[in-house]
């Protein structure tokens, strides 16, 4: 008894460490006491106690909930997963409760059914799919279940998942199609003879076709929804599904120090309230890494606000796990991906993106930074600071205020109408060697401005080339086109296009060609009070076209003289 007295005592010595990370110092005399006396005593129930084995082949998921289920119990406690690989289905969270990943602890996704099965390969299935809402087609599928993932929580409270092991969604579904993303590599074929069955493709790379929609499919590795006071620490996720995290309606919630090495999306924080994101790296090159948005998966607008997103490393360029395992090997340059992996506000944008900052992250080999307000969402009081960006494959800023409008027709609080995007600054920004065909873009539609928007110290250094064939390209409005860079095609433009924007301000900005570029560096079209104070770019195609825009002001800049018109119409400068 005096052995777990000891323990209990270096418990107490460790407690700024956290009960789990506590646990890894104990004695293996501590864990000789009675079972029911280490939890009473310390809060920690290993897995290993209700019948997991860690061996990568039996599936787990029942003596995990059992764990689960009696931390919950008894009032709250740490769920310890001890290094092993634990092959679950749908893993159960609970309120009072943290799951502690252990260094070399694997949580490895079994393999979803295939189409026309009952059943996936390891025996079993993940939870069910809530039942459909009359408001499902306002959101993709993923965005309307929650329960079908390895690990979910509905309408719990303080709860979380840290410590530094791995979550593997292996055989979980893309929910893309068939089930696969974009350029992911062939299937290879079955073997002659082999049991359609028990033929699931093993090593990393391959990529079977579970559908998303199939009963038994789990398509997320982590889904929450309405839950409050949550945290996700230190723990890495290979392959995440269609969302490595869904988090729906969640307040109070920080994610900190995240490695997420995955095949769409890295993180979605949808209608979420006082939120937190540090010090995460994401590698998605098929789809966005992190992503704020504010659907209507709640089946009522809510807003994605009072968030700070800080200190991130966001990439698409990456072949999946090699950023976990350090190796970081490029994708060949023709590889056919999306290279996504980008921090992107929307595109479900029903409730609103408010009172959010955005600072000290870095974008390589991936699409810019992205704020679409595109079915309603009052898209404002947003600050961009610090922002280092690389290689950047399309827009390295691209604000768009549209209508494409998914969401509830008529009249009321829930009717679907043009939103706003406004009251935005982006200060110390940088991007090197993006390409050149698409520049950054912030556009409205007509009638709805995007307003209020400040740009200072901002420099873009892009590869340039020989584009005089896009020198009078009028980009269309697409006033109702799913939102993205590529929407409007090639621009006239090879720094800023600028359409339907009212008080807008560049301060110290700088564009800078690699190559001669025939196209100017500032396109502005109906634009009402535009300041320009300290603006450097070649002056030879002029830096500016004028089309429709007033109240405009040149200072102190190198790209042109000093200038004010109250008017200029398809004029340049």
């Amino acid at each position: 008894m005096e052995s777990f007295n000891s323990a209990r005592r270096d418990l107490l010595k460790f407690g700024g460490m956290g009960l789990a990370a506590a646990a890894a110092t104990l004695p293996a005399s501590a864990y000789a006491a009675p079972k029911s006396a280490i939890k009473a005593s310390s809060g920690i129930f290993d897995v290993r106690s209700y019948g997991a084995t860690g061996d990568g082949k039996t599936v787990d998921t029942p003596a995990i909930n059992r764990a689960i289920e009696a931390a919950a119990g008894a009032g709250g406690g740490t769920v310890l997963f001890p290094a092993g690989t634990y092959l679950c289905f749908s893993i159960r969270l609970k309120s009072h409760v943290d799951l502690f990943l252990s260094q070399g602890s694997t949580i490895l996704a079994a393999d979803s059914p295939l189409p026309g099965q009952t059943t996936g390969y390891n025996g079993g299935t993940y939870d069910a799919a809530e039942p459909k809402t009359s408001y499902d087609a306002y959101q993709d599928y993923g965005h309307n279940h929650w329960h079908n993932s390895l690990i979910w929580g509905e309408d719990i409270h303080d709860v979380g998942i840290t410590g530094p092991g791995l979550i593997y969604g292996k055989g979980l579904s893309f929910g893309a199609g068939p089930g696969r993303p974009p350029g992911a590599p062939p299937r290879p074929p079955r073997p002659a003879g082999a049991p359609v069955r028990q033929y699931v493709p093993r090593k990393r790379g391959d990529y079977p076709m579970y559908q998303a929609e199939q009963a038994g499919v789990g398509n997320k590795a982590i889904a929450l929804k309405n839950c409050r006071n949550v945290i996700f620490r230190d723990f890495s996720i290979l392959k995440g599904g269609h969302f490595g995290l869904l988090l729906t309606g969640v307040d109070n919630l920080t994610i900190d120090n995240l490695k997420i090495d995955t095949d769409r999306d890295g993180m979605d924080i949808d209608c979420c309230k006082n939120v937190h994101v540090s010090n995460c790296t994401v590698n998605s090159p098929w789809d966005d890494g992190i992503c704020p948005k504010s659907s209507f998966a709640l089946g009522y607008n809510r807003a994605t606000e009072n968030m700070t997103i800080t200190n991130c490393y966001v990439t698409g360029t990456y072949e999946l796990g090699t950023v976990l395992d350090g190796t970081f090997k490029k994708f060949a340059a023709d590889a056919h991906v999306y290279r996504t992996g980008r921090i992107k506000c929307g595109t479900e944008s029903n409730g609103g993106f408010k009172n959010i900052t955005i600072s000290n992250c870095v974008f390589d080999g991936c699409h810019g930074l992205a704020l679409e307000s595109e079915d309603g969402a009052l898209c404002e009081d947003i600050t961009i600071s610090n922002i280092t960006q690389r290689d950047v494959y399309e827009s390295p800023i691209f604000f768009r205020l549209g209508a494409r409008l998914r969401g509830p027709k008529g009249t009321g609080d829930q009717s679907t109408v043009v939103g706003t995007l406004q009251r935005v600054l982006v200060d110390n920004f940088v991007s090197y060697n993006n390409e050149s065909r698409v520049c950054s873009i912030l556009s409205g539609i007509p009638g709805h401005d995007i307003k209020d928007i400040k740009l200072s110290n901002v420099y873009i250094q892009h590869q340039g080339g020989d584009y005089a064939n896009l020198v009078n390209v009028v980009p269309p409005e697409n006033v109702e086109k799913y939102p993205d860079p590529g929407m409007f095609g090639p621009m006239p433009a090879q720094g800023f296009f600028f359409r339907h924007v009212s008080n807008l301000e560049l301060s110290h900005v700088e564009v800078a060609p690699m190559n001669p570029d025939p196209r100017p560096s500032f396109y502005l079209q109906e634009v009402n009070r535009a300041d320009f104070i300290a603006v450097t770019a070649p002056t030879n195609p002029p830096a500016f076209h004028f089309n429709k825009v007033t109240d405009l002001r040149v200072l102190l800049s190198r790209a042109a003289k000093d200038t004010q018109m109250e008017s200029a119409d398809n004029k340049t400068l």
